[in-house]
């Protein structure tokens, strides 16, 4: 299996005003494509491995051989990650989520405010690059971060919204302001997906 840079679900300039389009081209087109690229490269050399899809590479990073591991960790996860931070952004989006996820958020956190605060203080409060999650686990909601292109995958976890705070995510329009960046992209969470994303979680 050679992996593919997927296509966006949406026009490079959906997310204008919160997210350029100038972000979302040289974010996608150029440095997903390097990740895609780098670690089909590094599979090359573990054939079997490469036959799988990638969230099933990174779910067992550890077995992977050792001479290509960080390869794989680092552009394996940053192909997988972006892959699922496309999704759970979109058009027209943002708010206040509803349904099963909405419901969850409030079990587990008390308010989507007290939820929204956590989130954003994980997001800004990593250091250096990395992420911040919504993952579910042993069926309940909880909050982390991960650094570089490292996935909650690999803790077997199912994550179910992520934001990507590497400088490349935002610098083009907001340079050094992570928080400014935090705020917007609120407004472009697709919560459509990130509750499908639950429910699937439900089922594993």
């Amino acid at each position: 299996m050679v992996y593919m840079l997927p296509k966006l679900p949406y026009d490079y300039n959906a997310l204008e005003p919160h997210i350029d389009e100038q972000t979302m081209r040289l974010h996608h087109d150029k440095h997903h494509q390097t990740y895609v690229d780098k670690v089909n490269a590094a599979l090359e050399k573990a054939p079997a491995w490469a036959n799988k899809p990638i969230e099933e590479v990174i779910e067992e990073i550890e077995k992977v051989p050792a001479e290509i591991r960080a390869a794989v960790r680092n552009h394996g996860g940053g192909h997988a990650n972006h892959t699922f931070f496309w999704t759970v952004m979109g058009p027209n989006a943002g708010g206040k989520p509803a349904g099963e996820i909405g419901k969850a958020i409030d079990r587990d956190f008390g308010s989507f405010d007290n939820f929204k605060k956590q989130f954003s203080d994980a997001a800004l409060n990593r250091f250096g690059s990395g992420w911040a999650w919504l993952v579910v686990d042993k069926g309940k909601l909880k909050i982390m971060d991960t650094m570089n292109q490292d996935s909650p995958v690999s803790q077997g976890l199912v994550p179910v919204l992520t934001i990507d705070v590497w400088e490349h995510s935002y610098y083009v329009k907001y340079q050094n302001r992570r928080a400014d960046y935090i705020a917007a992209w609120w407004n472009v969470v697709n919560w459509k997906a990130v509750e499908e994303y639950y429910k699937k979680a439900g089922k594993k």
